[in-house]
């Protein structure tokens, strides 16, 4: 049985889904590295909302997903940019799901991490721009999740040099109850981040970056990097503090930066782990009994479809990942928080279809097909 697909070139091709999945079971969390899934959020669609409406969250499936990252030993890296933050999840449904998430963690025992930001407000003085992270880092606190310092949108547009980051982001890890990790997103992941650290030249960046962290190694679990640059995630995992870890956030390089090299690793805080989930976990197991070949095996193969899904304009990742989410029957529908299932081109969808399903990635590849069938006769595509 084959399915038509629409090509690059205005046209159709035919292709025969794969009849089996991976064979992938749940599992204790890992021994060697520390692995989160940055996981999205399933809206409710019978809501009767806009783009510009507050998001409307079907939470008994965001909760059941993330239930399944768990069961596999994931870790859950909440309320972030695949979870649509600042894309269509606004501060108070960024609250309700960091409480609902955390209780739901503390309840199956499984670890999560969940973002800390200032989407409270649009811009301000440094000091609403203080105010607004401490908020949420007490919020994160008090559910008893551990807190990742996003980059915050205001403080770019606020900060006049580097001396604003030192001063802002020292004062947040002076009032830390517990170690957080902090997260550098690349403006590639949103444009509204050119300049962070105060400068657009990423050495100078780098530099601020880690004077940071040296002022407070205590207070700094690790960082995680989203730049998409391998050899510079490389260089400044080899700068850090001892103790302070560096967790890859590189869609593109994960498997090599992950595996790493005489000199260290990187762990992981990925967002091409929530649909890879099971696989990825595989993949860490191997590594965890030192075959560093078999976790190369695994992962190496996913790396074509992770760079698909994140390709540019990257910020729309999450719509593939959804995507995938809807095929492999994790929810039942393909609606998005603020409509964004219309961010990408059928052709992108075929192939994120394609390569998900070579990968083994449909716990049902019957129903995938089924459903890739109906979104194609949406477009006008009939079979």
């Amino acid at each position: 049985m084959t399915i038509q697909l629409p090509d690059s070139e205005g046209g159709l091709r035919a292709y025969e889904p794969r009849p089996e999945p991976l064979a992938a079971t749940p599992g204790a969390p890992f021994t060697s590295r520390t692995v989160f899934s940055a996981a999205h959020v399933v809206a409710d669609p019978f809501a009767d909302v806009t783009p510009d409406s507050p998001a409307a969250v079907d939470w008994d499936a965001t909760l059941a997903f993330r239930r399944h990252l768990w069961s596999h030993g994931l870790g859950v890296a909440e309320a972030m940019d695949t979870a649509q933050r600042g894309m269509g999840l606004d501060w108070a449904g960024a609250a309700e799901l960091i409480r609902r998430s955390a209780a739901e963690a503390k309840a199956v025992g499984g670890r999560i991490a969940c973002g800390v930001g200032t989407d409270q407000i649009v811009q301000g003085s440094l000091s609403e721009v203080r105010a607004a992270y401490e908020e949420q880092l007490a919020l994160v606190e008090e559910s008893g999740a551990q807190a990742i310092l996003m980059a915050s949108r205001a403080l770019a547009a606020t900060a006049s040099g580097p001396e604003d980051y030192l001063e802002v982001y020292g004062h947040l890890l002076r009032q830390a109850s517990e170690p957080v990790i902090l997260h550098w997103l690349g403006p590639m992941f949103d444009p509204a981040l050119e300049g962070y650290w105060g400068s657009s030249d990423l050495d100078a960046a780098t530099d601020t970056f880690l004077e940071v962290i040296a002022a407070h190694p205590d207070k700094v679990d690790g960082i995680k990097v989203s730049l998409l640059d391998a050899q510079r995630e490389i260089d400044l995992r080899r700068r850090l503090p001892q103790g302070v870890r560096c967790y890859t956030g590189d869609d593109f390089n994960y498997p090599e930066l992950i595996a790493g090299d005489e000199q260290g690793f990187s762990h992981a805080l990925l967002g091409i782990f929530d649909p890879l989930g099971p696989l990825a976990a595989e993949a860490v197991r191997a590594l965890d009994t030192g075959d560093v070949a078999g976790f190369r095996g695994l992962l190496d193969p996913t790396v074509e479809l992770s760079r698909h899904l994140f390709q540019t304009p990257t910020r729309f990742y999450k719509t593939g990942v959804v995507f995938l989410a809807w095929l492999a029957g994790h929810q039942s529908h393909f609606t998005m928080v603020g409509g964004l299932q219309s961010a990408r081109s059928l052709p992108h969808f075929a192939r994120a279809y394609e390569l998900a399903d070579g990968l083994g990635l449909f716990p049902d590849p019957k129903l995938a097909e089924e459903r890739m069938k109906n979104l194609l006769s949406l477009y006008g595509v009939n079979q």
